[in-house]
């Protein structure tokens, strides 16, 4: 028994040692790994079938990537990450949800079952002095409490042993099972994702977002949204294409009157002012109006009249 204490021993510590070294790798991102990529491999595409976004390539995937290497550039951990994600599209977009209630036994009870048969290991192989403890007169008390203490140790493991398989068999049971990656509405997710990187002055791919969404819903509020884009992303060409679209539904629409008017003074100068003045007429009280009145004014000013000539 003496001999076998420091293997026993040894082989619990290399178990122990073994556990805590898959958990931490397991659990944590590899050494050298590239944090966006490991990032966005936590992802969900939500355009996309069973693809994170690390793997997906379509353009809604591309600007996921592209945000969450802003952020780690920003100095923002990959839970401030994740988090942030979370708080904008919901639990969908993780690649694995978290663990919550229940499903934590799985987790915890292997663990607190490892403790549970080292501590008793260890108080079972915990060499005793000759004279400590109880004393019988014949001198057998170490080894009546040896004799004890292995019946003890197999029943702690066997309890042990059947509470984790009982928690396997029964977590599928006990945790509600989840729906099948229920995926949030693209569109929806695609638009978010516009607005975010529009508020990052990103006209360009919020562009592409928008482009991405009328794709699924041909709508005259996005093509709309894609024309103020485009605006302000200098494709002037782009907005007006877009702006007419949209007029051609609706010809009095104020928000359609004004893109096409500012595109035009990039792609069509001599008709910009009527358009403009159109506006002006159709949406007094728009927030743009003051500013608009002010640009035509000073065109019209800067304009010759008939019979004018422009100066030298």
């Amino acid at each position: 028994m003496t001999r076998r204490r420091p293997v026993v021993a040894l082989g619990l510590g290399v178990l122990l040692a073994l556990a805590l070294g898959g958990l931490v790798r397991s659990t944590g991102p590899a050494d050298g790994a590239d944090p966006v990529a490991d990032i966005a491999a936590g992802l969900r595409c939500p355009s996309c079938q069973g693809e994170s976004v690390a793997d997906s390539r379509s353009p809604v995937a591309a600007s996921m990537r592209q945000v969450v290497a802003d952020q780690v550039a920003q100095g923002r951990s990959p839970e401030e990450i994740r988090q942030w994600f979370v708080a904008r599209y919901g639990e969908e977009v993780l690649a694995q949800p978290r663990l919550r209630g229940l499903a934590l036994l799985l987790w915890v009870v292997p663990a607190v079952t490892l403790l549970g048969a080292g501590a008793a290991a260890a108080r079972t192989l915990r060499p005793r002095a000759p004279d400590g403890g109880r004393r019988r007169p014949d001198g057998g008390s170490a080894r009546i409490h040896r004799r004890r203490s292995r019946p003890a140790l197999w029943l702690t493991a066997a309890g042990l042993g059947t509470l984790v398989a009982t928690v396997a068999v029964a977590a599928d049971r006990l945790v509600p099972p989840a729906p099948p990656h229920p995926v949030a509405d693209p569109t929806a997710v695609t638009l978010r994702l516009a607005q975010d990187l529009e508020s990052q002055q990103r006209y360009d791919a919020a562009a592409q977002m928008y482009r991405e969404a009328l794709r699924d819903r041909p709508d005259d509020n996005l093509r709309l949204r894609l024309a103020f884009a485009l605006l302000r992303s200098s494709d002037a060409a782009g907005a007006e294409d877009a702006a007419r679209q949209v007029l051609a539904h609706a010809p009095d629409l104020p928000d359609g009157l004004l893109v096409l008017g500012l595109a035009q003074r990039t792609t069509r100068p001599a008709d910009a002012p009527a358009t403009l003045r159109r506006f002006l007429a159709v949406a007094p009280e728009h927030p743009a109006t003051a500013e608009i009145r002010r640009l035509v004014e000073s065109q019209s000013a800067a304009t010759p009249g008939p019979g004018q000539q422009e100066p030298d």
